[in-house]
């Protein structure tokens, strides 16, 4: 049996990268089919569990490290990816368009994981990637993008989706049905620290949705110490609004990460999350969390117990939960007890079986099929 995974792309190794790693070390797979690939070897044999693994990019990487200017071509380039006619199973991981990745032939079955809203920007009415200027004068190019990547939506024969919020979000967009398995927190690497210091920290890409500029401008206002760790396109910009109590560090390693994280006061995060891998590690290690409540993290984060939530994205509603935070006690213990709920075993335990029921559930349908031809 010849199984392909096929993602999005690989740049950085962060949440969705992590939930691949761990779908390759449970599975075999011969061949991985990306757009792009820009990340380090270092990283490649994190995300592949150490397997030897294939890759195939298409023409897109001639861009380089700039290949998200070219959004509106990835279509284009997703046209370039041809699935073997001998391959049984295709597993997609998808936060943009490896979703519409096709079969060569119609016994093969597409099975996809997404990992987040698809295609985000696209999708997004808040300003958050486009200022209405730019939004307007795109409006036409975005319009037939959504088409397509509705189009897309209909290419997979299964659909799982990371969380409940995404489920809901899948039907309202797609129209389409799925199933429910939340991603893998290896929660193994992040041990209960019970010695906090008196800081603050996030851990995210430095890219808008992040909402990091949020945790900037109320820190701005604050005589508190706020650690961010990450890197990506906002970083510089973020570093020119930020105040002297705000310090910034690359992701290095997950036991940097868990040293940092785990001795925190609390974790904060004022994006809206899909799911949300750095809380969960967070709780895992004790450490509480402040965070916007929608999408995600009212699946994770329980209020009042494991954190506090806010409910508008500003530097105020900010600053009130923090002030909520230092009225409030928690339990080490109720923590790392919630961040379980997530662990990597339970992930794979409900990844293998679903993959199992489907793949026999499958055979089965094509079966009736060929005996329905046959009939006629």
């Amino acid at each position: 049996m010849k199984n392909i995974l096929v993602v999005d792309w690989l740049d950085k190794y962060g949440g969705a990268e992590r939930v691949v790693s761990s779908i390759a070390s449970m599975l075999s797979f011969d061949k991985c089919y990306m757009l792009i690939n820009v990340m380090k070897q270092s990283d490649i044999t994190k995300v592949f569990a150490g397997k030897d693994i294939q890759i195939s990019e298409t023409n897109l990487k001639y861009f380089g490290k700039n290949f998200r200017f070219f959004f509106f071509l990835f279509p284009y380039f997703l046209k370039q990816i041809k699935v073997e006619k001998d391959t049984n199973l295709i597993i997609s991981s998808s936060f943009s368009i490896a979703k519409g990745a096709r079969k060569t032939n119609k016994t093969q079955l597409h099975i996809c994981y997404y990992q987040a809203r698809n295609q985000r920007y696209l999708w997004d009415n808040e300003g958050i990637y486009f200022s209405n200027l730019i939004r307007m004068a795109l409006s036409p190019v975005l319009f037939i993008l959504r088409r397509i990547d509705i189009s897309q939506s209909k290419t997979p024969d299964y659909i799982i989706a990371n969380s409940r919020y995404i489920q809901k979000w899948i039907k309202r967009n797609y129209k389409r049905d799925s199933f429910l398995i939340h991603p893998p927190v290896d929660i193994r690497k992040f041990p209960v620290i019970k010695k906090k210091e008196n800081y603050y920290v996030t851990a995210a890409r430095l890219e808008p949705y992040k909402r990091i500029d949020l945790l900037v401008s109320a820190f701005n206002k604050l005589n508190e110490e706020l650690i961010i760790i990450g890197s990506g396109s906002q970083k510089q910009k973020l570093m020119d609004k930020a105040s002297p109590n705000i310090k910034f560090i690359d992701y290095s390693s997950s036991e940097i990460v868990h040293s940092v994280v785990g001795r925190a006061k609390a974790f904060l995060h004022a994006g809206l999350e899909d799911f949300g891998i750095a809380l969960v590690e967070a709780q895992a290690c004790g450490t509480p969390v402040i965070a916007y409540g929608k999408g995600g993290v009212l699946e994770t984060v329980v209020d009042g117990s494991t954190g506090i939530l806010f409910f508008k994205q500003t530097p105020e509603a900010i600053l009130e939960a923090i002030k909520r935070f230092n009225q409030t006690k928690f339990d080490c213990n109720k923590l790392r007890e919630n961040a379980e709920r997530f662990s990597r075993h339970v992930f794979e335990q409900k990844f293998k079986l679903h993959i199992l029921n489907k793949t026999e559930e499958w055979q089965e349908k094509n079966k009736e099929d060929s005996q329905d031809i046959l009939g006629h």
